[in-house]
């Protein structure tokens, strides 16, 4: 029972699933806030409404509010497809709270695991410290019992708290790199892409569809929706198509160092190839964004300090390889 003396306010959460006939379900349950006046309010329970304009244009908002970014041309070009699901709190028709679920495959040492990437995790201000993200993650993690090898995140610096409470542990990531002494540089037959040209995007999306994984080592499968996001809006100016290799290289050069952030292929690739078409005199480093597993060419590693921290909650007994780097266009 409720002491609602001792209570500033509280919220009353009802789950509501609307099923293909469009009946609509759901049940009740409460959450408190220990300040301020007793006000009751009903917050809705919605998963999986991409194709609901209202409830998509409010995910927006609330995503520029909190990141800065904005998915709905990602959703107007056809690149939010079903394994990106929001899981969101609604009052009234606004969203202010959700947790998004990924669903994807990590390919490590060349065996394919069930694996869910857990991402978008916000809260809008007027309703945090109300439990409401944790409310969510209980949800999915009820939802989505048995269903999958590695449950992941990556968790900005304020947040690292949270996370274990729900069977996360933290895991180190490593960035590989090497010194690298380009031959005569070749670059005919290397097409740059457009990340703003519907063309150009949906080469790259067909493409990416029947890629193979970055690497056997620790890859993914199955991310090519989160790979569009990048290229629409993080690297729409580094893509390219190298023709005669049948690749396609999302890259940045910066005085004597180049950055690979993904390789895409459909068949098996000589990575000196590849690396000799894309360098110039200048580079004599390449820094590889991912875990490379290349013949061939030797790699050093190191600690990597990045702004997020990877979380992983594995089942059974699950175990991911020692030093990793989760490519970083599979990064929701």
């Amino acid at each position: 029972m409720l002491n609602t003396m001792n209570v500033g306010s509280f919220y009353s959460i009802q789950d509501v699933f609307i099923d293909r006939d469009g009946t609509i379900s759901g049940s009740m349950e409460a959450i408190e806030r220990p300040k301020g006046e007793l006000i009751m309010k009903e917050l809705k329970y919605f998963k999986d409404y991409k194709h609901d304009e209202g409830l998509r244009k409010s995910f927006n908002e609330l995503a520029a509010k909190v990141f800065g970014i904005n998915f709905e041309s990602w959703y107007q070009v056809g690149f939010w497809n079903n394994r990106y699901i929001p899981f969101s709190y609604i009052d009234d028709s606004k969203v202010v709270a959700n947790v998004s679920v990924n669903d994807l495959n990590l390919v490590i040492n060349g065996e394919k695991k069930n694996a869910l990437q857990i991402g978008t995790v916000m809260t809008h201000p007027d309703y945090r410290k109300r439990g409401l993200s944790a409310s969510l993650m209980n949800k999915i993690l009820d939802k989505y019992e048995n269903e999958y090898d590695y449950m992941y995140l990556f968790a900005n610096q304020t947040v690292l708290d949270f996370y274990p409470k729900f069977g996360f542990k933290p895991v180190n990531e490593y960035q590989y790199s090497m010194q690298f002494t380009p031959s005569q540089a070749d670059v005919s037959a290397i097409r740059k892409l457009n990340g703003h040209n519907p063309e150009d995007l949906h080469f790259i999306y067909g493409f990416a569809a029947e890629r193979l994984p970055v690497s056997k080592l620790f890859g993914t499968e199955n991310t090519q929706g989160v790979l569009m996001f990048y290229c629409m809006h993080v690297f729409n100016n580094d893509v390219y198509y190298l023709e005669r290799e049948d690749v396609i290289v999302i890259y940045k050069k910066d005085e004597n160092k180049i950055d690979i952030f993904d390789i895409i292929f459909k068949k098996e690739i000589n990575i000196q190839d590849i690396l000799s078409k894309i360098t110039d005199r200048q580079i004599n480093k390449i820094v590889f964004h991912y875990t490379p597993d290349y013949e061939g060419i030797n790699t050093d590693s190191n600690l990597f300090n990045g702004k997020e921290v990877l979380f992983v909650r594995a089942s059974s007994n699950n175990r991911l390889p020692l030093q990793i780097k989760h490519p970083l266009t599979a990064q929701a």
